[in-house]
This record gives structure tokens, C-alpha cells and sequence, in this order.
């Protein structure tokens, strides 16, 4: 196997990058489809579960406009406030997201801190959390309102609904491998008219108790909280419902930019939401029987249907949001060393984003339809959700203090008080979660803690692997000295050894002059380096460094956001002075055998993990886009 350190992250200049050249109103647009897919989703649940909760002591009036006033400050403070307002100005060259961040914090530091980088690992772990339940709930949560639609009289059991919800999931990761490309247009129109329902709803019910407005006054949520007592966390908790999603406009920054992303938000998707909301509030206040499903309850009979199917939609469009994320998050950790090298198919010749990771795929579908068929309704699904978003979003304040030190260059105590204002926001709504572990929120948890394992075994194992091979080898310089005084037999052409180490001479060269006694007359020692930053010009893509008449050093840099592509990459060596043919050039990889061994540094049983997902790595050849039929392989045995 090749080295699995072959990735390794190092800081590198690029030019700010750009989402594309498209007008700022087209872009707001195609945000609506892929940045508030989540956030748009949650008035179909968000308000039922926090009045589901409230004490039957509280008023109906009080536990309405407590609920509407607590999910009113919840999307001012933590989406606007925290998300639009600040954190989409710490962005690492126009990029967004979690292992974005931590990698600006790193380069802040300017070395490899162990606290960030765990940071980043367990924040990743959750967004994969969120990511398993975002669809199920989201689309069950839109069939359910099948059963109270017009004309079927309630003859659909849950299991029915069940059932629709998995053949609708089912499909829509189906789809993946053929790309979303085509489809994706219709997103944002899809999405745009979707928030432009809610408000026209919510407006609707809002004329018939205009005094439902007092909601937005912030005393109500104390007071309602107050009332409900110890209960009062458990409702913050599906209060919480309402801003899932709220990390997506931080994620999907680089794809459309700040500007249309806040004016998106600020201009249509917040105010429908809010309309919304209080449209619920009002129809609650006027039927008390509706806080069992207000979302539905709201819709007249007239429009019931059409706005079932286009709520079903804007949940599949919720859905594939995630999963897109999800791809994009699994690149960005292969690049960065946190995974192995995983097979990562692009299904658009023209669209950087559209990519196709076929076992994150198939992760994914199998733990919806584990989630679907356990749970089996939204309100139990919905126990389960939150944990992992509040857990993502605590680790986003904590990387906010280390770029507020030491990226923007303020005093330690603005960066104190930036970041524990929202850490405590985050810590509450964390604190609610909690109360919800039995009921569902380990789930996440658990799964976020064994994808944590995974990155730190992959990560340490591979630190282990690179140090005792380094251990094991031959300086490059030195091998030249010895190669002058003792000249072997030449090969024509050209050779590219890759490595991860270029100052040690590669495995697979030492072999090549073990077994077959010949050095090429070219030999290229190559490099592959992940940049902290989301892109790398391409000037600064390939760096040459002449070592003697046999021997030069290559490096070639990528950003945590690009997709490796070797023969590219070499054709701009060309311009650099160095010619050769890649056709008639020879890549030889170092595969390696790992022994588990008691005294590796890790446990045996993680060594063992670490082993097989070695084994189960991508092809180097496919991964690095490399011509098959120009690879030499040369195998060795290594104890770890």
C-alpha cells in the first residue's frame, strides 16, 4: 500500500477564491436551495415538539408565546447573530465549515496544535451525525402530513408512512452516483417558493390574532421557561429543532459567497421563517387541538395538497443538501489526513461541487433507513436530533477564539468574551440536548464518538507508520553521494518515485536498486501536500528542487477543497524547465504490508483497525489519477 501520509497538511498562500462569476441575485438564489434546505424543513416539526413539551399547568396563551419567542431569539442570536454576523468572517479564503476553520486556526498558529485538531476531528464526527438524521426526519416529518390530507380520512397507517418515506430516501441516494447537476437548477426556485409559502401561511393566520406579535417580545420565553421549570430544558432542546441547519451557512460560504448568503437570509428566508412560526402561534391560540401538528393544521384545505408535495420536496432538497455536505466534508477530511484515501467520482465536468463518494453514500443510506425503521415517527426521531448540530456549533465557538487571538490579532480578553458569549448559548442548548440521551441523542453521540476513533487511529497510526519508516531509510542526499561512488546500471526514461518524506530516499527507489540494480536516467522524488487553505493557485501548484544530475525534488501542492490530479499537475512542470514524456514514464509506489506489533505505540485491536482501513484505502493510481499502465508497485513488510 502506498504511504498513507502521503497527504500531508502544510500551509501554503492562494489567491482569495471566488464561488463563480455569477450575478449576486442568481446566487442568493441557488442558496436558498443548498444553504437553508435544513433550517427551511423545521417549521414542520420544530413548534409541535416544543408545545408537545410544555406543562399542562402553563397557559395555552403563555406556552405559544413562550415557544414562539424562545425560536424567535434562537434564530436572531445563533443564526444571525453568531452564524451571519461573525463567524462568516472568519473564513479560510472564502471557505467555510468546520475542517475549514480549523485549518485557518492552524495556519493562525502557524503549527499543528494538538487542541485544534482534535477540535476539528470531533466537529467533523458530528456533522456526520446530523447528516444521518437531517433526512429522515426531515422527509418522514413531510410524508406524516399525508395521513391528515384531504380525502383519505385517515386510512394511512404510520407503517405506510414509513415505508413511503424509505422508498423516497431510498431513491434519492440511488440518484447520487448519476450527479445532481441538472436537477440542482431547480433547487433554489423550489426552495424560494417554499419560504414564500410559509410566509404567505403564516401572514394568513397572522391577520386572524395579530396579537400573536407580543411572542416576539423576549420576556415571554423567560417567563414561559420559568413556569416549566426543570421542564424548561428538555423544551430549549426541541426549541433547538428550529436552527438545525444553521451551520450550513457557514459550510456552504466558498460555494456562493458571503454577500448573496446573508441577503438570502436576512431579505426572505428569516422573515418567512418568523412569519411562520407566528402564523403557527395564531392558529394554536384559535384551535388548541392544533399544537398536536399546528404546521399542518395551518394549511387550508384548498392548497393541502400542493403544499404537501412541495414541503416533500423541499425536504428531498433538504436531503440531498446534507448528503452534497457530506461528500464535500469526506474530501476535505481525505485531503487533511483524517481519512484514508477514499474513491471520490466528480459527475460534472463543470462544477467543482459535484462529487460522488459511492461507501460515504452507502453509509449514509444504510443508517437512514436503521434510523427510519427504529424510530419509526418524527416526534421520535426528533429526540434524537440536536445533539450532534449543538456539538458542532461548540466546537465552531472554540476554534472562533483562536481565530479572533490569533488570526485578527485582538487582545486575549475580546476573544474571551467573543467566544464565551456564544459558548454559553451553545453550553445551554447543549445542556438541553442532553436531557434527551435516553430518549434517542446517544445515537449520535455514539456514532460521532467511533467516527472520532477512526480519525484519531487513521491519523496516529499513520504518524507511527512515517516515523519508523523514516527511521528505516536512507537520507536522498546521502544515496546520491553513494550512488556517484558506485554508478549501477541505467535505465532510459524518466522515474517518479512518490513519497511523503522527500528527504528520504523512497521505498520503492531503494527496491528498484536492491532487486533490479538499474536507476533511470531521470528521477523525480514526489511529493503530494495538502495546503491548509481551500485552493492553490495554480503558479504556486508545483515546486522543483534540483538535487544533482539524477535526483530532483517535486512537490505539488492542492488545497483541502481539490481533487488530486497527477498528469495536470505534471504538465505544468513544462513551463518550469523540466520535459519528459508522461507516457513513456514509470511511477513506482511503495505498497506496504502492515504487521500489527504490541509495541507500535497504539493498542493492538487499533492496530488492527488501522491495518484495515489501510487495506481498504482507494487505489494511489486511481486516487491520484495516475495511468495505469505506467505503475510499478513495489511491496514491503512494515510492523506498526
Amino acid at each position: 500500500m502506498a504511504d498513507p501520509a502521503s497527504v500531508a497538511p502544510v500551509a501554503a498562500e492562494e489567491s482569495h477564491h471566488s464561488p463563480n462569476k455569477e450575478s449576486f441575485a442568481a446566487l442568493a438564489l441557488g442558496a436558498m436551495g443548498v444553504v437553508f434546505g435544513d433550517i427551511g424543513t423545521s417549521p414542520l416539526y420544530a413548534m409541535r415538539e416544543a408545545l408537545a413539551h410544555s406543562k399542562a399547568t402553563v397557559s395555552s396563551d403563555l406556552s405559544v408565546l413562550g415557544v414562539i419567542s424562545l425560536v424567535t431569539w434562537a434564530l436572531v442570536l445563533i443564526v444571525t447573530i453568531k452564524y451571519v454576523v461573525f463567524l462568516m468572517r472568519a473564513d479560510n479564503k472564502g471557505e467555510g465549515g468546520t475542517l475549514a476553520l480549523m485549518a485557518l486556526a492552524q495556519r493562525s498558529l502557524g503549527r499543528r496544535s494538538a487542541t485544534v485538531f482534535f477540535l476539528g476531528v470531533v466537529g467533523a464526527a458530528l456533522f456526520y451525525g446530523d447528516g444521518i438524521i437531517t433526512p429522515a426526519v426531515s422527509v418522514l416529518s413531510a410524508v406524516e402530513g399525508v395521513r391528515d390530507a384531504p380525502g383519505l380520512g385517515g386510512m394511512l397507517n404510520q407503517s405506510a408512512v414509513v415505508a413511503i418515506s424509505a422508498a423516497i430516501l431510498v431513491a434519492l441516494f440511488v440518484v447520487q452516483a448519476r450527479g445532481t447537476a441538472s436537477v440542482a437548477k431547480a433547487f433554489g426556485p423550489v426552495m424560494a417558493i417554499w419560504f414564500l409559502v410559509l410566509a404567505g401561511l403564516g401572514l394568513y393566520h397572522i391577520a386572524g390574532n395579530p396579537m400573536i406579535f407580543r411572542g416576539l417580545l423576549p420576556h415571554y420565553g423567560v417567563i414561559f421557561l420559568l413556569d416549566n421549570g426543570l421542564l424548561g430544558f428538555i423544551i430549549l432542546g426541541s426549541v433547538f429543532l428550529a436552527v438545525t441547519g444553521a451551520e450550513a451557512l457557514y459550510a456552504d460560504m466558498g460555494h456562493f459567497g458571503k454577500g448573496p448568503i446573508r441577503a438570502a437570509w436576512l431579505f426572505l428566508a428569516l422573515p418567512a421563517l418568523l412569519l411562520n412560526y407566528l402564523g403557527q402561534g395564531a392558529t394554536v391560540l384559535a384551535h388548541p387541538h392544533a399544537r398536536t401538528n399546528p404546521f399542518f393544521e395551518m394549511i387550508p384545505h384548498a392548497i393541502y395538497w400542493p403544499v404537501l408535495v412541495l414541503g416533500m420536496a423541499a425536504t428531498v432538497i433538504a436531503s440531498q443538501a446534507v448528503i452534497t455536505g457530506a461528500f464535500s466534508m469526506t474530501q476535505q477530511a481525505v485531503q487533511l489526513g483524517l481519512f484514508p484515501r477514499i474513491d471520490i467520482r466528480r459527475t460534472s465536468e463543470t462544477q467543482a461541487g459535484q462529487i460522488f463518494v459511492p461507501q460515504v453514500n452507502t453509509f449514509l443510506m444504510v443508517g437512514v433507513l436503521i434510523l427510519l425503521f427504529t424510530f419509526q415517527t418524527s416526534h421520535n426521531l426528533s429526540a434524537a436530533y440536536g445533539i450532534a448540530v449543538t456539538g458542532a456549533m461548540f466546537v465552531d465557538t472554540l476554534l472562533f477564539f483562536v481565530i479572533v487571538k490569533y488570526t485578527w490579532k485582538r487582545p486575549t480578553w475580546q476573544a474571551v468574551l467573543a467566544a464565551s458569549g456564544f459558548g454559553v448559548l451553545d453550553l445551554t442548548f447543549i445542556s438541553s440536548n442532553l436531557l434527551k440521551i435516553p430518549q434517542g441523542a446517544w445515537l449520535p453521540l455514539v456514532l460521532g464518538g467511533a467516527l472520532v476513533l477512526v480519525m484519531w487511529t487513521w491519523t496516529r497510526g499513520a504518524q507511527i507508520l512515517t516515523d519508523k519508516t523514516r527511521r528505516d531509510s536512507v537520507p536522498l542526499l546521502e544515496l546520491s553521494e553513494i550512488l556517484k561512488a558506485r554508478a549501477p546500471h541505467r535505465a532510459p526514461g524518466t522515474a517518479i518515485f512518490l513519497t511523503s518524506d522527500p528527504d528520504m530516499a523512497p521505498v520503492a527507489l531503494m527496491h528498484n536498486l536492491k532487486h533490479n540494480k538499474v536507476l533511470h536516467e531521470k528521477n523525480i522524488v514526489l511529493t503530494v501536500i495538502t495546503a491548509e487553505t481551500p485552493r492553490v493557485k495554480e503558479e504556486d501548484r508545483v515546486k522543483i528542487e534540483p538535487i544533482n544530475d539524477d535526483f530532483k525534488k517535486l512537490t505539488i501542492s492542492y488545497g483541502f477543497m481539490e481533487s488530486p490530479n497527477l498528469p495536470k499537475a505534471l504538465g505544468l512542470c513544462r513551463k518550469l524547465g523540466l520535459k519528459f514524456d508522461i507516457m513513456a514514464t514509470s511511477f513506482f509506489l511503495g505498497r506496504r504490508s502492515v504487521v500489527p506489533s504490541a509495541q507500535s505505540g497504539m493498542p493492538l485491536w487499533q492496530d488492527k483497525l488501522f491495518i484495515f482501513l489501510m487495506k481498504n484505502a482507494a487505489n494511489p493510481t486511481d486516487f491520484f489519477k495516475i495511468p495505469p499502465g505506467r505503475v510499478v508497485e513495489l511491496g514491503t513488510q512494515v510492523t506498526v
